[in-house]
This record gives structure tokens, C-alpha cells and sequence, in this order.
């Protein structure tokens, strides 16, 4: 199977970057020797283009880009290649919801986020702090576009109820996932990883057979599912490995498991 693989796609957080929101000089090692040969690198991430673009950049080779878990595609060269919002009176609707205000909101926007309070664990995963946070009253915001939607509580529970009366009026309007247990986010019902790197794939005349991909949350599930290969970081959710109990799990992010299975499955150890 291995032979078959031209490209390999990873998630950011859990997965390639470690829980200080680095990535390792043995990663960066194993993907500049994937890019010598010829392998096509994506990153599919929830984060905003903005956020991790500084990121990819460190890894010092060419790689696409899927951020907002599939709303936005960027080229190597860092292209706008694909962008997809949600549409903005199912934003405004949710946004102006009686929400719990201890739950950390934020509406992704092209060159902002927006949220109700600063959130220091939030900015802790920026390694640039290029994309800025605004806070806003989402009851009297004028503008209600926006990417993706954000919800973040140390309470899992607390979040999983929000999901379901988000779900009650707008189940046809929204994708969601939870990235991690204490993070829910909200796209279009268009958008997921999986449909963003079939449109890469499609450029490149290549086929999800072909593909090797890594992920941690269930914002990772359906492109995990889908490539010819998908395995699950140690460190991921055990209800993630359970729901997709017949997939290989490998080492944990903060040990280097991306890359050490990428040394010894595909590049053989080089």
C-alpha cells in the first residue's frame, strides 16, 4: 500500500504541531525529505489561514493549505484557491442566541476574529500573533459575515448541550465538529476536510488512494476515513479511536508519531 502513496496530509494541533504548538526539528527534517521526494504535502487544520500560514511557513517546503476545517484552500504559493462562508443570517441567528457567557464565542472573519472576551489560552496558540482578536457584542454586531464559528469551555458537557440547541433550529445549515473535547466549531453544511482535499486532489490528477493522513479530533474523522491510509494520534480522544476503531493508531504528537511513522512507512527510514 505504501508504494501507492503520493501524498501525505496532516492536521495541525494534536497531530503535527506538540502541546507547546511546535513543530519539531525531526518533523521539519522528514518533510524537507518527503518534498525531495516528490511527495505532495497538505495541511488540513481548523485554524485560520492567518494562524497558520506562520506555522506551514517553518517547515521551510512547498504545502497546500486547508484551514477553517475546509472553508478556505490555499496554494503552496499561497493562493487563494477555494473560499466558502456561512451564509449570514444563520450566523446572525445563533450568534445572537442566549448563550451561556461563561462559553468563549468567536466568529472567524477574513482578517479578524471576533469574540466576547479575550481568552489567554486562545492567543497562547498563535506562535504570531497575526491574526487579532476583537471583542465585540455579537447582539449589536453590524456584520455578520464570517468563515467559521468557534465555541471553547473547559466543560465538554456544557458544549455538547450547546451543539444540540444550535441543532435544533439550524441541522441543515451547519457543519460542526469538536477539534477537542473543550473546542466545538461550526462550518457551512458544504464544508469538511475531506471535500476541501478532494479539490486538491482533483488538481493534481490524483485519487484519495493515493493519500496518507494524520489527525486527533472529529474535525479529522470523515478525511481519516477517507484517505487510503488514516491514522490516529495516541493522544487522541478515546471515543475518536473507538468510532474509527478499525484505523491504525500511532505515537502521540509530543512524540514526533507523524513523523517517525512517515520515517519507517514511507520514506523507510531514509
Amino acid at each position: 500500500m505504501s508504494k501507492e502513496i503520493k501524498v501525505v496530509i496532516t492536521d495541525l494541533d494534536g497531530t503535527l504541531l506538540n502541546t507547546s504548538h511546535k513543530i519539531s526539528d525531526y518533523t521539519k527534517e522528514i518533510f524537507k525529505e518527503l518534498h525531495n521526494q516528490n511527495y505532495l504535502l497538505i495541511v488540513a487544520t481548523g485554524r485560520h489561514h492567518l494562524d497558520a500560514m506562520p506555522i506551514i511557513e517553518g517547515l521551510e517546503v512547498p504545502i497546500y493549505l486547508v484551514t477553517s476545517n475546509g472553508a478556505r484552500i490555499h496554494s503552496p504559493q499561497k493562493e487563494l484557491l477555494f473560499s466558502f462562508d456561512i451564509k449570514t443570517e444563520s450566523l446572525k441567528s445563533v450568534l445572537t442566541m442566549d448563550i451561556d457567557p461563561e462559553i468563549t464565542v468567536v466568529l472567524f472573519k477574513e482578517n479578524v476574529w471576533q469574540t466576547n472576551k479575550i481568552n489567554e489560552r486562545l492567543n497562547s496558540f498563535q506562535t504570531k500573533m497575526n491574526y487579532l482578536p476583537e471583542v465585540v457584542d455579537f447582539d449589536t454586531l453590524m456584520d455578520y459575515s464570517g468563515i467559521k464559528l468557534f465555541f471553547t469551555h473547559s466543560s465538554h458537557e456544557k458544549l455538547v448541550e450547546l451543539r444540540q440547541e444550535i441543532l435544533i433550529k439550524h441541522n441543515k445549515e451547519f457543519s460542526h465538529a469538536f477539534s477537542l473535547p473543550t473546542c466545538l466549531e461550526f462550518m457551512d453544511i458544504s464544508v469538511d476536510k475531506s471535500v476541501a482535499i478532494l479539490k486538491i486532489l482533483e488538481l493534481e490528477n490524483l485519487g484519495f488512494h493515493q493519500t496518507i493522513s494524520f489527525g486527533d479530533g472529529f474535525n479529522d474523522e470523515k478525511m481519516l476515513n477517507a484517505t487510503g491510509i488514516g491514522l490516529i494520534m495516541a493522544n487522541a480522544p478515546q471515543s475518536l479511536k473507538d468510532n474509527l476503531s478499525h484505523l491504525e493508531v500511532i505515537l502521540s504528537n509530543d512524540n514526533d508519531g507523524v513523523a517517525k511513522y512517515l520515517s519507517k512507512e514511507i520514506l523507510k527510514n531514509v
